[in-house]
């Protein structure tokens, strides 16, 4: 199974709630440029073959794939499998690739075992995983609120653009980047104009109003990575921003050419 990851059109930190999570809102886009390629059988144990992308210290018997067949182990007794996953997708580069990956897996044993779970039974199933997981069970253009769980489908065309995207390498610690959001202001932002208005306009008009609120700390931390962005912008783009808590960041230019697509 060939396996996208996730970009970010606008990213509002709306304010912490009281279990300890974030209300957020954002638009999810699935990024085809990049991509993870996951396969699973039956086998006698449990074992996990992991090639590519993978972050220093990673316990392969703690990855979210797994997770996600002891989920499915523990209500249907599906048995041991063996996992091979190919990362092209970076890890912890703000994508969501290993939510993409567990999806994926959810949806391979689902079919491999014949469970016969439909869409909603794998949102439940996904939202059980991280709070970005469902989207990847919709797998089309989705207002992300709550913690990104409730899920809107939203309109949008964007097929006359072309994304590149960079990942500068450089790991960033998402909940202290959340804790210096609510270090940087008190209460929810009232002053914002609303996502959905911002995202019916045209891609030219994005720049400045389609905010992503983890780029202000992120960017005061490592200014390496707000570099990138104004490289996408010195280069053409029409919009460039940070996805997720980063570091990764695209830029959407008005031309669609095969040397933006990577």
């Amino acid at each position: 199974m060939v396996i996208h990851p996730k970009i970010n059109l606008g990213l509002r930190v709306l304010g912490r709630r009281p279990d300890g999570f974030h209300d957020i809102e954002t638009l999810f886009v699935l990024h085809e440029g990049l991509s993870d390629r996951l396969e699973i059988e039956p086998s006698s144990e449990l074992s996990v073959e992991f090639s590519g992308s993978i972050v220093p210290d990673w316990d392969p018997m703690k990855d979210i794939t797994v997770k996600a067949w002891r989920i499915l182990e523990e209500d249907f007794g599906i048995g041991p499998v063996r996992i091979r996953l190919e990362k092209g997708i970076p890890a912890g580069g703000g994508l969501g690739g290993g939510s993409a990956d567990a999806v994926g897996a959810l949806r391979l044993l689902n079919e491999l075992f014949g469970l016969g779970l439909d869409e909603a039974q794998l949102l439940s199933y996904a939202a059980r995983l991280g709070s970005d997981c469902p989207f990847f069970v919709k797998g089309v253009p989705c207002i992300g609120e709550g913690r990104g769980e409730i899920l809107t489908p939203f309109d949008i065309d964007l097929s006359a653009y072309g994304i590149r995207l960079v990942n500068p390498g450089i790991k960033v610690n998402t909940a202290a980047a959340y804790a210096a959001i609510d270090a940087l202001r008190q209460g929810p932002p009232t002053d914002a104009q609303p996502l959905r208005e911002i995202l019916s306009l045209p891609v030219s008009e994005w720049r400045d109003r389609l905010v992503n609120d983890f780029e202000a700390p992120v960017f005061a931390e490592h200014p390496e990575i707000a570099a990138v962005k104004q490289r996408f912008y010195d280069d053409g783009a029409v919009y460039a921003a940070m996805s997720g808590s980063g570091s990764s960041v695209f830029g959407i230019y008005k031309r669609r050419l095969e040397r933006y697509q990577r």
